[in-house]
């Protein structure tokens, strides 16, 4: 089992407050990053979100949660709730977020209560004070019982170093954390349509509760990171929200939650796309392995819920590779995350992914394996017969390759797949996508 990260770590700083009072403003603020959701409409944030920050010397993770209801009863509200609770419970410091242009609520009363019970260390942010004009009102906060508490704009960034030094007046420095010498962690990017079980893998790769779970399609909005070790490695696992054909994608905050989801796959070095065997694969799921294979990424193919398959492991994946043609290199994972068969066979596929992603091979290696090439095997349409003098990498993330030749043009895709299956043999390179590229050579 992997270890609860919660247990472990860096200091946890952990953002809170009813909905709509800017508390993803102030974590995107706080992490110098467009990580959450931002919009005017209420409950955009449900997952807890984490990053970690470094600040004058000190390093520490930031927790962004969904906007507390306390007396709506339905079953995503009470679990944006469990989700606050347990980061409330985990955190080091609490900033509690109000909202300065507007009165206090019962919301807020009782956010306010629910942190006196627990006995954080509490800094009270009253937030959207644009101008200097507004901050006379802070003092109208006190009856929360946690002083005057500071006066900021997250969305300009007024009082934000003050409310900083305030919150993490605590935490230690670590300027070993400025030159970390441990390995780089694998950023991996879970994608699928909703419901395949994308917050369960989260949950159960991580041994902590960080996503939402739950039956109803579409319920997890942001994309959740959370952190795992494995052999002395470290992976960075973000659930995205299951991403919808385009015209089913009616709500602001669900095509906001697609582009988002888009996003973090660029910026993961894996992908993970889950399909189920009920359905085996859908044309949605390949709409999905389109974006993987266009963003160039390493991706493993997992087919989740086996526990519930009725087909057999043979006959599934020669089903999932005439389905997803466009992802021959990625390798077939059978797991169910709902009781937790073959998971930790992912960390290895995922290593090893990761690694093929970022291999080069040196020039003199490729030379020699170009000059080994039987182009007798390959047809090309046209009059002249392929005949190439050199060969360089000159990419990775993917893998890239520039093919010097008598050729003008892009090559033949009868070639161009010689040459990528004659590199994946000679190579490897299991699990990542590669690129040809081609130039002709001067002629005399």
């Amino acid at each position: 089992m992997i270890p609860d990260m919660e247990s472990a770590g860096p200091p946890q700083l952990v953002i809170v407050g009813r909905q709509n009072v800017g508390k993803s403003t102030l974590f995107n603020r706080i992490t110098a990053s467009r990580r959450a959701i931002v919009g005017d409409l209420p409950g955009l944030t449900r997952d807890r979100i984490r990053m970690p920050v470094r600040w004058k010397g000190k390093a520490f993770e930031v927790t962004d949660t969904g906007g507390m209801t306390f007396f709506e009863k339905e079953e995503v509200p009470e679990l944006v709730g469990e989700q606050v609770r347990a980061a409330i419970e985990s955190a080091d410091h609490v900033i509690f977020v109000v909202d300065g242009r507007t009165e206090l609520t019962q919301a807020d009363h009782e956010m306010a209560e629910l942190l006196h019970r627990r006995g954080n260390a509490v800094s009270l942010a009253v937030n959207k004070c644009d101008t200097a004009t507004l901050d006379a009102l802070v003092h109208e906060f006190g009856e929360l019982g946690f002083g005057s508490g500071h006066a900021i704009s997250a969305e300009h960034g007024r009082g934000i170093e003050a409310l900083l030094a305030a919150a993490t007046e605590g935490f230690s420095r670590d300027e070993s954390a400025e030159h970390d010498p441990e390995l780089k962690p694998i950023r991996i990017a879970i994608l699928g349509r909703p419901n395949v079980g994308k917050s369960t893998l989260l949950n159960r790769i991580t041994g902590a509760g960080h996503a939402i779970v739950s039956a109803m399609p579409g319920t997890t909005r942001d994309a959740v990171d959370a952190i795992a070790e494995h052999k002395g490695q470290s992976f960075v696992f973000v659930d995205t929200a299951g991403i919808r054909r385009k015209g089913k994608t009616r709500e602001m905050a669900e095509k906001l939650s697609v582009v988002m989801a888009q996003r973090h796959l660029r910026m993961a070095d894996v992908a993970l796309l889950l399909v189920e065997p009920q359905e085996g694969v859908t044309a949605q799921d390949a709409h999905i392995a389109g974006y993987a294979h266009e963003a160039g990424k390493a991706c493993i193919l997992v087919v989740n819920k086996w526990d519930l398959a009725t087909q057999g492991v043979g006959e599934f994946r020669k089903h999932v590779r005439e389905e997803l043609k466009m992802l021959p290199y990625a390798p077939v994972a059978f797991v169910s995350a709902q009781t937790g068969l073959h998971i930790s066979s992912l960390f290895p596929l995922i290593k090893k992914s990761a690694r093929a992603a970022q291999r080069r091979i040196p020039t003199a290696e490729l030379n020699r394996f170009l000059s080994e090439l039987d182009l007798d095997r390959v047809t090309v349409p046209g009059p002249r017969k392929p005949k190439f003098t050199y060969v360089t990498q000159v990419g990775i993330k993917p893998p890239t390759f520039l093919f010097f030749s008598n050729l003008r043009g892009p090559f033949h895709f009868g070639l161009e797949r010689y040459l990528t299956n004659q590199l994946r043999a000679r190579f490897g390179f299991d699990g990542t996508p590669i690129v040809i590229r081609s130039k002709p050579r001067r002629e005399r």
